[in-house]
């Protein structure tokens, strides 16, 4: 270990970690014995539903609290396996009762509330596909997604529907169902809707869980690229065996622990990770059904005892941004884990983690297209600040490079970069681009899944991430990751965020421009630009650091959170933005 790396902690009450061992793990682990650890190895079956909540209750545990809702008002709701199990039982009754056959797709368009989740589970538990809608989407963006994915049902607020959905009702042929959830019980009912909360009532609290199998359909969620429409990814009920090993493996949860993931249930995270991975692990779920407050999140770490708490790093930065003394306001002895997810954690991140709770953020690397985390700094191992951490057991993961006749060759030396590629057929693997199956061949070659991002592994088998294909700059002959000039701007003491992109250079091909948004109350002045600009130069040389600085007072980021690194380049050069539906603002 260098003097670099950050040690592991104790295991917690010295029961030990689900992962003791890095190498034992990697060379004991099989998908089949992950599978046996859910189904007992008795049923051909495999529905998502059934092991995330039916599990606990057949063994006893139905009293467990499985979720806690806190509204803005700092009031409590409290769900048990027992009652979630009976109310996913009842949605997954009025499905068939509206004659909703098993692979329809169901939509929701809500915020963090138990109907998202009693209708996830429902749904899954009817043999349905279920589709999460990110609630902020505006009208034309939902209409997009919910024609390209044939919604036959969609669950959503009066005010949503009101604001979002009933302008563009009519140019939704197939959706046939529209389940409305009620602020004010006095209000009328949209016309062309049906009341859930009365649905659910009359509706049987017992359900025979659909028969289906690991390939068969579950979910549906809708990624956007850099042009044209969102792809339409699908994961299959095998899914739940890599989010339930990775939940162990990776978040080390354990049974009626108390568990907090920040991300929206609209995003893949929020339904891999807010959901249904960690309920098959037995946890409280903390689902705050607000959004990002400093103060607020502090206090729900310390008053619910969170125990693991999984965020992104925009947040981390955020809270870094609001400062320390936010954080010394509050003690968190229950805190053991800290992880991130959602785009690269930078090294400062991650010691701000132990300045801040007296211990670091474990970074993970996935995808929507892995359906589950692929690459992980694991609880039990020191953490190397800045990298992506090593492979999950059960994941064969490589860099590779383009051979000169056009194959792939997997890059055995140190540190040299290439493109990440996985081996095919872990369990949560997605099956398909909806209606789009040149695109999803077009994701593998050559007996690998091709992610996109680049990275270098280092000796000790550590990940180390540069960049997205198209985000990596060439500048005089370099090479240039953004993510490491970035992360270089950040541990100036002004700098908040920052995102570089490339632009033209007569001289150099590209020249690096930082875009650079500062901490509360840091005026933006020239001497700091300059100041910042020497900085840079120190820490990464001439030919890495950015030529130019530009102050920004909020970076353009999606709505789960990631920098759009493409959308400042096209604003800078004058180039269509592309697909805007996922970028944070006004509607």
């Amino acid at each position: 270990m260098s003097a670099s790396t950050i040690p592991a902690r104790p295991a917690p009450r010295g029961l030990g970690y689900h992962l003791a061992d890095y190498a034992t793990a990697r060379a004991s682990f099989s998908w089949e014995q992950a599978r046996r650890a859910l189904t007992g190895g008795n049923d051909t079956r495999l529905n998502i539903s059934h092991e995330a909540v039916d599990r606990h209750v057949l063994r006893g545990n139905g009293a467990w609290l499985a979720a806690r809702f806190i509204d803005r008002a700092n009031r409590r709701v409290d769900v048990s396996y027992a009652q979630l199990q009976a109310d996913c039982a009842r949605f997954a009754n009025v499905l068939t009762a509206l004659g909703i056959a098993r692979g329809s797709v169901v939509a929701t368009l809500l915020g963090r509330m138990p109907e998202l989740y009693t209708s996830a589970l429902g749904a899954l538990r009817a043999g349905c596909v279920f589709c999460p809608l990110f609630f902020a989407f505006g009208p034309q963006p939902l209409k997009t997604r919910l024609i390209l994915g044939h919604a036959q049902v969609l669950v959503t607020t009066a005010t949503l529907y009101r604001r979002k959905v009933a302008p563009i009702r009519a140019a939704l042929n197939e959706l046939r169902h529209v389940l409305i959830i009620r602020e004010d019980p006095a209000e009328p009912l949209p016309e062309g809707t049906v009341e859930f909360a009365e649905l659910i009532r009359s509706a049987a609290d017992s359900y025979q869980t659909a028969a289906t199998g690991d390939s068969d359909v579950a979910l549906l969620h809708f990624t956007s690229g850099t042009t044209g429409m969102p792809k339409g990814v699908t994961l299959t009920h095998g899914a739940v065996i890599a989010q339930h090993a990775t939940s162990e493996l990776v978040l080390d949860l354990n049974p009626q622990e108390v568990f907090w993931c920040t991300a929206d249930p609209g995003w893949v995270t929020g339904i891999a990770y807010g959901l249904i991975g960690p309920l098959t692990c037995g946890v409280t779920l903390i689902v705050d059904r607000e959004e990002f407050d400093p103060q607020r999140w502090y206090r729900i770490l310390a008053e619910e005892r969170v125990n693991i708490w999984y965020t992104a790093p925009t947040a981390i930065r955020m809270l870094m941004k609001a400062g320390l003394e936010l954080t010394a306001a509050h003690e968190y002895p229950s805190l053991r884990l800290m992880a991130s997810v959602g785009e690269p954690l930078n090294a400062e991140a991650v010691r701000w983690g132990v300045q801040a709770f007296g211990q670091p953020f474990h970074d993970t690397w996935w995808q929507t297209e892995t359906g589950a985390i692929m690459i992980a700094n694991f609880p039990a191992c020191e953490v190397v600040p800045g990298s992506m951490g090593r492979a999950v057991p059960g994941i064969e993961a490589v860099v590779v490079r383009r051979s000169a006749a056009g194959g792939l060759e997997v890059i055995d030396s140190a540190d040299e970069v290439g493109e990440i590629a996985l081996r095919p057929g872990w369990p949560s693997m997605f099956s398909g681009y909806l209606d789009n199956p040149e695109r999803y061949r077009a994701s593998f070659r050559d007996g690998w899944y091709l992610a996109g991002d680049l990275a270098r592994r280092d000796r000790d088998g550590c990940f180390w991430f540069i960049g997205r294909a198209d985000d990596v700059i060439k500048s005089a002959g370099h090479l240039i990751s953004p993510f490491e000039v970035e992360s270089a701007l950040m541990q100036h003491p002004a700098v908040a965020q920052a995102a570089v992109i490339g632009i033209p250079d007569a001289i150099a091909g590209q020249a690096l421009k930082a875009f650079v948004e500062l901490k509360n109350g840091v005026p933006a002045e020239e001497p700091l630009r300059l100041a910042i600009l020497g900085h840079a130069r120190r820490l990464l040389g001439a030919a890495v650091a950015p030529r130019e600085i530009a102050f920004s007072s909020a970076l353009p980021r999606t709505r789960s959170g990631k920098i759009m690194r493409r959308l400042l380049r096209a604003r800078e050069l004058g180039l269509p933005e592309g697909d805007l539906s996922t970028l944070e603002g006004p509607e």
